[in-house]
């Protein structure tokens, strides 16, 4: 069976290396005479495992000594509540731009425990821009200022971070970490889901500057108090093993691909090859603005709004073996979501197809 170009928002595709190692790995790792999936936690063989995968992570992303590192369960979802339950222990306020679904989510959970300042919002245009901030609306007393660096569904990214002064900043990088460079200092608190650029669901990784840590609001349960975790080194109970593996394999294939930098000019060659193909077509169109466009979403509809054109165009590009291009059920129109693993050569078969597309159903 041939394998196909995966445009899915999450679950993502994985790089074909991690597969193969993963595949040559499955029954017997190393001299264990086991899968990972049966090791215990506890052994050495394991500790080895994820130790190593923090060590890469830390080398990847230039993480500074004074963050830890933390491979957590739950999603990014289940850090909707675990971040004002541990930061909420002064004004119990937060700054929050409305950029999306996720962005949306985390200011509903949030509100629970604490008040939620709406500073910005582009809902009013669909979510298709990246609003621009005035600093006469933040909090000066916010615990935290909290963004969704790149929006999966509506695809737009920050391409500059709000100057937050001593306000930590919290961001979302579910859907684009280590797709680009970023400054790790700049933020008080970085989580990410694990499904899109780093291995299978399962995992979500923390990185939360070590002053944040220690101080939850009395009611937090242990499982979702970072100190829990941080003091035990992601050990505390037993993790999402085999999703840890498969996030150092993947993070190896990173380094040997020569690390984030490189990785994101070809990110950056991936989204200007699609960018350019919708922006000169006559049947689709891009939906973000194009100063705020996202390297790893990219979202494009007909032109004329045709939705049983879409809906063919999904279909045929399917069988060409160009999958998950629907987006997500709450919009319109398709996604092509290009991770890092989505190959250059996989981009080229969908600006291939939609020119294809676009001349048999002129």
């Amino acid at each position: 069976m041939n394998r196909v170009y995966n445009f899915s928002a999450g679950p993502s595709m994985l790089p074909l290396p991690v597969l193969k190692k993963a595949q040559e790995e499955m029954l017997c790792y190393g001299n264990t005479g086991m899968s990972v999936m049966e090791m215990s936690h506890r052994s050495k063989a394991y500790d080895d495992i994820i130790k190593e995968a923090e060590k890469l992570l830390r080398e990847l992303m230039n993480i500074p000594d004074n963050y830890k590192v933390m491979f957590v369960q739950g999603g990014g979802s289940t850090q909707f509540a675990m971040v004002p339950l541990n930061l909420f222990n002064g004004s119990k306020k937060a700054d929050l731009v409305k950029t999306g679904q996720w962005a949306k989510k985390a200011a509903s959970e949030a509100a629970k425990y604490g008040e939620v300042n709406i500073v910005a919002s582009s809902e009013d245009k669909t979510f298709s821009y990246i609003p621009d901030l005035d600093k006469s609306k933040f909090t000066p007393d916010a615990d935290y200022f909290y963004i969704c660096q790149n929006n999966t569904i509506y695809g737009t990214r920050y391409t500059k971070l709000p100057e937050t002064g001593s306000v930590p900043l919290v961001a979302d990088l579910s859907s684009c970490i280590m797709s680009e460079v970023v400054d790790v200092s700049k933020y008080g608190i970085i989580f990410a889901g694990a499904q899109k650029n780093v291995g299978p669901a399962g995992v979500t990784i923390a990185i939360v500057r070590e002053d944040l840590i220690g101080k939850a609001m009395d009611i937090t349960p242990t499982m979702l108090n970072y100190k829990t975790h941080a003091d035990n080194d992601s050990l505390y109970s037993t993790p999402p093993c085999y999703a840890i593996y498969i996030a150092k394999l993947v993070f190896e294939w990173l380094k040997d691909m020569g690390g984030v930098a490189v990785m994101q000019k070809i990110n950056e060659e991936k989204a200007g090859l699609l960018y350019d193909c919708l922006d000169n077509s006559t049947m689709f169109k891009g939906t973000v603005v194009p100063k705020d466009r996202s390297l790893m979403n990219v979202p494009f509809v007909t032109a004329k709004g045709d939705k049983d054109l879409e809906a063919k165009f999904i279909k045929e590009a399917a069988a060409e073996g160009l999958v998950s291009l629907k987006v997500n059920r709450k919009v319109r129109g398709m996604t092509a979501s290009i991770y890092n693993a989505m190959p250059v050569e996989g981009v080229k078969a969908l600006i291939e197809f939609i020119n294809k597309f676009e001349k048999e159903n002129k």
